[in-house]
């Protein structure tokens, strides 16, 4: 899922709004089984009045837009993606697994040599990481014998001119060709077997923004782009348990954090037109 071009270069007053509003208002409704909210004007009104800030900034016109509009259009849109199309794409265990066992097929058959990586759980809940196996599959299909990290165990750093300009500071789950200027990085999000929601899981949310802020960065002062994306799957994690993150997902996304997000089955139709898309842009740099 890429983002929205109605919002991706909304200013930080429209995102400081976004943010404070979804967590003053809520972001579900009640319920166990709730959709994403869609809040009314009133209720942007009322929030606007319990946080102690001037209504007249909701009517004002900045950028040639009223605020309050926007925001009633950014949350009816957030609220839609995810209910609709979200929900929908988003597997649990059980899915997830018949889906790696199709694909397993066409590692051995095709002798690919990424790696399928096992998960750190114990017991019953111990076997393949399914969805970062699924993922190094889908790529290694396209990118047939070019190099690929596929288990980056070092940060990934940039250099222009034989200079070294930056370095990540975080590991990545992925990267392409490799750690060393990278023309894509992924970083992969699955909790199939997690029985709740812990603070492991909202971290790293925000790891994946601190990661898009360094990459902007990067891209500012030196020109050096680079495709960021983040995958997650598991549904009873993040539907049933954390829809306040899948939110922060879009956000995050229409803030320009990340390129792209890609949830579930998504991987399936996204992952092999973008791994061909790097295979271009590779070639294209190596003429």
């Amino acid at each position: 899922m890429k983002a929205n071009d109605l919002f991706l270069n909304s200013n930080p007053d429209f995102w400081a709004n976004v943010k404070l509003l979804s967590q003053h208002i809520g972001y579900t409704q009640r319920g166990k089984n709730s959709l994403i909210k869609i809040p009314s004007s009133s209720d942007i009104k009322n929030a606007y009045k319990e946080l102690s800030l001037d209504e007249l900034a909701l009517t004002s016109k900045k950028d040639n837009k009223i605020l309050i509009d926007q925001l009633l259009k950014y949350f009816e849109y957030r609220a839609n993606v995810l209910n609709e199309t979200v929900s929908k794409n988003l597997m649990n265990k059980e899915e997830a697994d018949a889906k790696f066992q199709e694909l397993l097929k066409d590692h051995i058959k095709l002798k690919l040599n990424c790696p399928l990586p096992e998960n750190k759980q114990k017991n019953e809940k111990s076997g393949y990481a399914l969805l970062t196996c699924m993922v190094n599959i889908l790529i290694a299909k396209e990118l047939k014998k070019l190099n690929c990290n596929y288990d980056p165990h070092s940060l990934s750093y940039f250099t222009k001119d034989s200079y070294l300009v930056r370095t990540l500071s975080r590991r990545i789950d992925g990267a392409f060709p490799d750690i060393i200027n990278p023309i894509s990085l992924w970083e992969i999000k699955e909790y199939y077997n997690t029985t709740t929601f812990g603070s492991r899981i909202a971290d790293g949310v925000y790891e994946t923004i601190m990661d898009g802020m360094e990459l902007n960065e990067l891209y500012d002062k030196t020109s050096i782009r680079v495709n960021h994306l983040l995958i997650v799957d598991a549904y009873d994690t993040w539907w049933i348990k954390g829809k306040s993150y899948l939110c922060r997902m879009i956000d995050m996304l229409n803030m320009g954090l990340v390129s792209e997000v890609i949830f579930g089955k998504e991987i399936f139709s996204r992952l092999p037109i973008l791994a061909k898309e790097w295979t271009f842009l590779y070639n294209k740099s190596k003429v």
